[in-house]
């Protein structure tokens, strides 16, 4: 096939190129690299089915004038994953945030409406808020704050989806939605902002662990590969309903930082600093949707996913800021 991939040198976006070219399919990446990185596609360059286009998504995406081993691109999906998905970025970005989910999804649903292609939109669990009912279905409307800090990032995934549902009725183009839970492993910035790298960093430099609020607020954590088989999943199934990607093994924050601990061998505590605005103090997904639709639900437990993670973080943390 030929896909076309958004934010394809981000955390997730580059494990679905990574995906796709070794199926075999012609994979073209659009990302600005404001988050994403080329060090992400690594040994994707010389295959003779990946292209990267640095550009921004909320320009026009041009695909008609392509030359060479990718003329007469079809384009077959669209997977929109360009997103400032970490708080840390949406914070720094919070305009840009607001127009990659608005402006960048009405050109990729475009690029779908044009080609005739199958369009995947990576949206959040953070379309939930800061829940009311736990664990949260697809049927759940969500509790948002849309002038909070994290309503730039919410909201923007919320309008995202109500946009792709207008484009499957209005225009009769094949959207497929993927409400994505907490999601970790190797590839993931050490930077990032988010608990896993933060957790990680810390334990393997020797320093405490920070734990926002009191540490019982709870996350419920993906690997990536598990997420990645979901997506897939998804994309080739017929569910045109939002479908929620994660695990449903529920933990709180101070149990995920004593496995951290642990796991690393780190002689770390614990420090606690305040919540900040709007944290969900709950998170855990009804998966029942897609077991029934995809046949899929995890299979990596978050002690074996850490355990894949960990090394990667290792490797990197010489030459980073953690």
């Amino acid at each position: 096939m030929d896909i076309l991939i958004t934010g394809g040198a981000g955390f997730l976006g580059q494990h679905l190129c990574h995906y796709f070219v070794d199926r075999g399919d012609r994979v073209i990446c659009y990302d600005n690299l404001i988050t994403g990185r080329r060090e992400n596609l690594q040994g994707l360059f010389e295959a003779d089915n990946f292209k990267l286009v640095e550009q921004d998504v909320t320009e026009y995406i041009d695909l008609e004038n392509l030359s060479g081993k990718f003329a007469g691109f079809a384009v077959d999906r669209v997977l929109h994953f360009a997103s400032l998905a970490s708080p840390r970025d949406y914070t720094e970005f919070p305009i840009k945030t607001l127009k990659v989910g608005g402006m960048g999804t009405h050109q990729t649903l475009g690029v779908a409406k044009r080609y005739g292609a199958r369009f995947l939109l990576a949206s959040t669990s953070e379309v939930y808020g800061d829940p009311e009912v736990n664990p949260q279905s697809e049927q759940y409307w969500g509790n948002v704050n849309p002038l909070g800090v994290r309503g730039v990032y919410d909201e923007s995934k919320r309008f995202a989806e109500a946009l792709t549902m207008a484009y499957h009725r209005a225009h009769g183009v094949e959207t497929r939605i993927a409400r994505i839970f907490n999601t970790y492993g190797p590839g993931m910035r050490v930077n990032d902002g988010r608990v896993v790298p933060n957790f990680v960093c810390q334990a393997l430099s020797g320093r405490d662990l920070t734990v926002y609020g009191d540490g019982t607020q709870t996350r419920s954590f993906c690997f990536v590969s598990d997420l990645v088989r979901g997506l897939v999943s998804l994309l080739e199934s017929s569910s045109t309903e939002p479908v929620n990607i994660g695990n449903p093994a529920e933990i709180t924050i101070n149990q995920f930082a004593e496995e951290v601990i642990q796991l690393t061998g780190s002689n770390s505590g614990i420090v606690y600093k305040p919540l900040p605005e709007d944290d969900p103090q709950v998170r855990r997904p009804d998966i029942t949707r897609a077991r029934r639709q995809l046949n899929w639900e995890p299979e990596v437990t978050l002690h074996e996913g850490l355990a894949q993670t960990v090394p990667y973080f290792k490797r990197l943390i010489e030459d980073s800021n953690c």
